[in-house]
């Protein structure tokens, strides 16, 4: 429970602005659902998982600070600690003391981890294609992106610390 006073006059949502609010609850669930099934049935990967490698393997070195890792992914430091250490016992990832001041670990890409997002990589970008970008009109898919970039700075999310 928050301690936000209550408004005085609720502003409740015009039938348009209900429209896109149940449109929005609609679709986020059914297009990340068929994505994340269509992952887990072509590479066994979760979503996580893909997230991790992606971001892993889109790095000098594939490799990140694990604390970097987690703002970027905005992720607890705990749960990204739990998704490495399955990942570790799956031999995707291997976790490593950070060589220049010792404080701190990175996530590194093993070798078998660069063999599955390479292979995951190409199947999924077909499924997102298949469930969000050949759906959609060319002005569509703009007004989506729009939206998309609207609410990410209204979150405070830099594009250095957004994640694809």
């Amino acid at each position: 429970m928050t301690d936000m006073p209550e408004p005085a006059h609720p502003r409740w949502l015009t039938e348009s602005e209900q429209h896109a609010w149940y449109a929005w609850r609609r679709m986020f669930p059914l297009v990340n659902a068929g994505i994340a099934r269509d992952l887990h049935l072509d590479s066994g990967l979760s979503e996580a998982d893909y997230d991790v490698l992606s971001v892993l393997g889109s790095t000098d070195g594939h490799r990140m600070r694990i604390s970097s890792l987690a703002v970027l992914m905005q992720w607890s430091r705990s749960r990204l600690s739990h998704q490495i250490a399955r990942m570790e016992r799956r031999g995707l990832v291997s976790r490593e003391e950070v060589a220049t001041d010792g404080r701190g670990a990175e996530a590194v890409l093993t070798a078998d981890g660069v063999d599955v997002i390479t292979g995951a990589a190409p199947l999924h970008v077909e499924s997102v294609r298949r469930h969000l970008i050949d759906v959609l009109t060319p002005e569509q898919l703009r007004v989506l992106a729009e939206a998309g970039e609207t609410l990410r700075r209204h979150f405070g999310i830099t594009r250095k610390d957004h994640t694809a």
